[in-house]
């Protein structure tokens, strides 16, 4: 990726450029909550109110889950890592524009903006974490040398947002519209994964239709933190889908979005400070 923005290692390593992302992810962390009366408690309660919200709907009302052991933790496991998800791209898109000041003052790598931006919801998403780990010990859950396996699924749901962020980002730039396909896009993209329903639900009907969520690289990476953190009865794409291309292709995908999406960044970053 370091490559592909035209950047080298030392060039990336340049203090002055770590400097400059530490400063500006703080600043993007404390702007977030700043004048709110709770504060940084947000980032806690946004994912637990909903959480609660889709508890007590589908799985009291609508009677939901009822085949997956630790249920409660399953959905608030789901909801976390999609609001983590949704707040990386919606914050990485915008991320251009917002520090717009900054890009016309000062000369300086483009992608810092864009990755300090994200990294602001990698730190709620952390906070989250230990928050849904608390829970599923109260829950039950007892602990698994699997659960070692869990960044590696975070890491690969982040990959997929920076791609996603350095790509519409760098559209949005001139096209202001796109910050409101995505918010549609994310709207529906909520009901094409498995976060409120189980996957089981939609096995029980079409195995096809099934592995078709699975090979969603969201899905499958929420499907595999589930899997290494809850419970190994989890349908994942691993255990479901028999066909080893198709069990690769969610990685495949989220590498061809990164790959793309540097490449256009760089193209474009050129011109982000007359456009923006």
């Amino acid at each position: 990726m370091v490559k592909l923005i035209g950047m080298n290692i030392p060039h990336v390593l340049n203090k002055k450029n770590r400097v400059l992302l530490s400063e500006l992810t703080k600043t993007d962390f404390k702007l977030r909550y700043q004048g709110s009366v709770l504060g940084y408690l947000w980032a806690l309660l946004r994912p637990l109110m909903m959480f609660a919200i889709l508890y007590i709907v589908f799985a009291k009302l609508l009677r939901f889950g009822g085949d997956i052991p630790h249920y409660p933790v399953y959905l608030l496991t789901g909801t976390t890592m999609w609001s983590f998800f949704t707040e990386c791209t919606s914050q990485g898109i915008q991320a251009m524009v917002v520090r717009g000041d900054l890009i016309r003052k000062i000369s300086f790598p483009k992608y810092i903006v864009v990755v300090s931006a994200t990294l602001t919801a990698v730190i709620n998403m952390l906070i989250n974490l230990v928050v849904v780990v608390i829970f599923a010990l109260i829950n039950g859950v007892e602990p698994s040398w699997t659960w070692l396996l869990v960044p590696l699924s975070l890491v690969e749901l982040y990959t997929l947002a920076l791609g996603i962020s350095f790509l519409l980002g760098a559209i949005n730039v001139k096209y202001r519209d796109i910050t409101s396909i995505w918010d549609v896009c994310i709207q529906a993209l909520f009901y094409a994964v498995p976060i409120i329903y189980p996957i089981t639900m939609v096995a029980s009907t079409s195995t096809i239709a099934a592995k078709i969520i699975l090979i969603n690289p969201i899905a499958q990476a929420i499907q595999d933190i589930r899997y290494n953190l809850i419970t190994h009865e989890t349908i994942t794409t691993w255990n479901y889908v028999s066909n080893f291309w198709l069990q690769i292709l969610p990685i495949i995908i989220i590498v061809l979005i990164l790959v793309f999406a540097t490449i256009y960044f760089r193209k474009k970053s050129k011109y982000f400070a007359e456009n923006v």
